[in-house]
């Protein structure tokens, strides 16, 4: 009976070493024919039988099992009807909530503030204004906003304005819910050049962009109703879902 447990370590083991080869296989047949897949960060199998997953970054590629093709688009399991490669992009792309720089965004307390999210966003974007709206709905929260000056010249103006005004949170509303600009202001303006390094280090290309506590990314404008339902996912510890 003493053999059995060798046994399986042994074909363990011997799985281990086929999957190496396989993943170099892959490797090397894909960077000979395609140099920009020179620098493969990832190779596994997937759910489906014979196709493997290609990461690059947090850019997913699938092939066969000599690299002899290369597919760029999603894999659905129709049996359970989720898209796999959007819940591996959402994996990927989560953020450590709790290692964001909090002192570099501003803190608007709802309620008990027991819940939290961060947002960037920038005050020239009109879908964060909508977004910003719906938000005062949404009660006993902690928003950490960051100001992410991207998409107009005079955002990184404006933000600044905000950003050193005598009550950042006043002046955010009032320009993003009130549509009242925050007049000029002037002060250290290093934690917006922060926020704009911390968005490209984590590829943050449009606004608003949320990241809740279990570290899901949602990138765009949701509704107050869908911000409830990321909170109570974030508050139970359950991992980073896909937006639906």
């Amino acid at each position: 009976m003493k053999l059995i447990p060798s046994l399986i370590a042994a074909a363990t083991l011997a799985c281990g070493f086929a999957a190496s080869a396989q993943e170099a296989d892959i490797r090397k047949a894909l960077a000979e024919r395609i140099p920009q897949m020179d620098k493969i960060d990832e190779v596994r199998p997937t759910a489906m039988k014979g196709l493997y997953e290609v990461r690059i970054g947090t850019d997913l590629f699938y092939t066969d099992a000599k690299g002899d093709y290369v597919i760029q688009g999603e894999l659905i399991d129709t049996k359970v009807r989720r898209n796999l490669t959007e819940d591996r992009i959402t994996k990927l792309t989560a953020i450590n909530f709790a290692a964001l720089p909090f002192k570099d965004a501003i803190t608007i307390v709802r309620g008990d503030g027991k819940r939290k999210v961060a947002v960037f966003e920038d005050p020239n974007c009109g879908y964060c204004k909508r977004f910003e709206r719906d938000l005062q709905n949404v009660d006993n929260v902690t928003v950490y906003l960051f100001l992410y000056p991207i998409l107009s010249p005079d955002s990184a103006e404006k933000s600044r304005n905000i950003w050193c005004s005598k009550d950042p949170v006043t002046a955010w509303q009032d320009q993003m819910v009130r549509d009242k600009a925050a007049p000029a202001a002037s002060c250290d303006t290093g934690a917006l050049q922060r926020n704009l390094a911390l968005g490209r280090k984590h590829k943050i290309t449009g606004t608003p962009t949320l990241i809740f506590a279990n570290g899901a990314r949602v990138p765009g404008a949701i509704g107050a109703k869908d911000v409830e339902k990321r909170l109570a996912e974030a508050g139970a510890g359950t991992e980073p879902t896909a937006t639906n």
